[in-house]
């Protein structure tokens, strides 16, 4: 008899320490069934089916016990798991030179609501915070759903511990201005549950791809993306984000592609952020940009629909190499196993894959021996699903501790 607790207690803690990896393994798609979930977990088949059990009580996913058998399959299907359709959601916001927006995100990476994004970013910090946020508290109070916690994506390397932005070159926001303090506090203020984070708007595209899109299954994923002004960079190691020691590793948009250059925002000359963002499409092209639409749509829309003209190719080209140049370098440093690409340098690989890829296999001293693959980004607003994720990640850690 003494035996008998001890061991239902041991079952006990062993499903209860199981329940965020459960959770995982169903937010990104990995454990579709409860079979694949006792394989991945490691557990007897009622272990998983008593994990799953829970995270259903719990409201964050859906155990279907009669899914039906394929055609010409044999024996009894696994029951299916996915997440629960008006379940909880996340708040997530996103900053940028054109504007902000605000979503409420639910469990993988699924965008429930997105408010109209705001066309104009002002020089104060806590007033655009508060506006976004704002936003974000109309759309829980019209949704009526229950709310995890918030992030905030933002165009700047964001320091660690602080939580500040270092460098927010293409807003007009104070260097060293306190985001995450101004961020919770207007979380806080508005009524909203849950922690609330902030971190680099291409850290969080990285880690929202390699969660539900294109990096999926990559051990080192690099990503590369210009934002609606420069390029930013990150890496994905093992499933986390890789920040350096302070929070501000792979600023790649400060990587050197043309000596003789374009002068950098930063100081310097000939930056991968001023060779290759939609401006300096724009600027090769021969095109004016117009007020009515922010850059990056305008130099994605003209490079699709205007890639036979040659003023467009020939810029298409300089930018390809110059970003060739840059992602090579990258390769020799970094070695990853898969390389994804958003927002213009996405349309740039889509344009003519074979030339981007050529630049980085010839100058990298891995390409010829075993290239890179490279990848557009999948996901819409990646930006904010990533930041989503950092408001789900406690969620996900203890799924019990967080919502009980």
């Amino acid at each position: 008899m003494n035996g008998k607790p001890t061991t239902t207690r041991t079952k006990l803690e062993r499903g209860r320490s199981a329940l965020g990896p459960a959770l995982e393994l169903v937010h990104t798609g990995r454990a579709p069934t409860r079979a694949v979930l006792t394989s991945e977990l490691g557990v007897t088949r009622a272990t998983a089916g008593a994990v799953a059990a829970e995270l259903e009580a719990l409201g964050l996913i859906k155990v279907d016990s009669s899914p039906g058998s394929a055609a010409g399959s044999q024996g009894r299907p696994s029951h299916r798991l996915s997440v629960l359709g008006g379940g909880p959601v996340a708040l997530a916001a996103q900053v940028h030179s054109d504007g902000f927006r605000a979503a409420l995100v639910g469990l993988g990476g699924r965008i429930v609501a997105t408010a109209p994004g705001c066309v104009a970013v002002t020089a104060d910090p806590a007033q655009v915070l508060g506006e976004v946020v704002e936003a974000g508290a109309r759309l829980l109070r019209e949704s009526g759903l229950r709310c995890v916690g918030a992030g905030l994506a933002v165009p700047s390397a964001v320091a660690e511990p602080d939580g500040t932005a270092l460098n927010p070159l293409h807003i007009a926001w104070p260097a060293g201005a306190p985001v995450r303090d101004i961020f919770s506090a207007c979380v806080r203020d508005a009524g909203i549950a849950g922690p609330a984070f902030t971190a680099n708007d291409v850290n969080l595209a990285a880690l929202a791809e390699h969660r539900h899109g294109a990096g999926r299954g990559a051990q080192h994923l690099l990503c590369v993306a210009t934002g609606h002004r420069g390029v930013g960079g990150a890496l994905v190691l093992d499933g986390r984000l890789h920040s350096g020691s302070s929070g501000l590793a792979l600023e790649v948009g400060h990587l050197t592609v043309n000596p003789e250059g374009r002068p950098c925002y930063c100081g310097g000359r000939g930056c991968l952020d001023v060779e290759t963002d939609p401006l300096a499409f724009l600027t090769a092209a021969r095109r004016d940009p117009g007020p009515e639409e922010s850059l990056l749509k305008q130099s994605g829309d003209l490079l699709r629909t205007e890639y036979d003209d040659p003023d467009v190719r020939a810029a298409a080209e300089e930018l390809i190499d110059r970003l060739g140049l840059g992602l090579a370098g990258l390769v020799n440093i970094l070695n990853p196993d898969r390389i994804i690409l958003g927002g213009l340098h996405r349309d740039l690989l889509e344009a003519d894959p074979e030339r981007l890829r050529a630049v980085v296999a010839d100058r990298s001293l891995w390409g010829r021996s075993g290239s890179v693959p490279i990848l557009s980004c999948t996901l819409d607003h990646n930006s904010l699903v990533g930041a989503a994720e950092l408001a789900w990640q406690p969620v996900l850690d203890d799924p019990l501790a967080a919502l009980t």
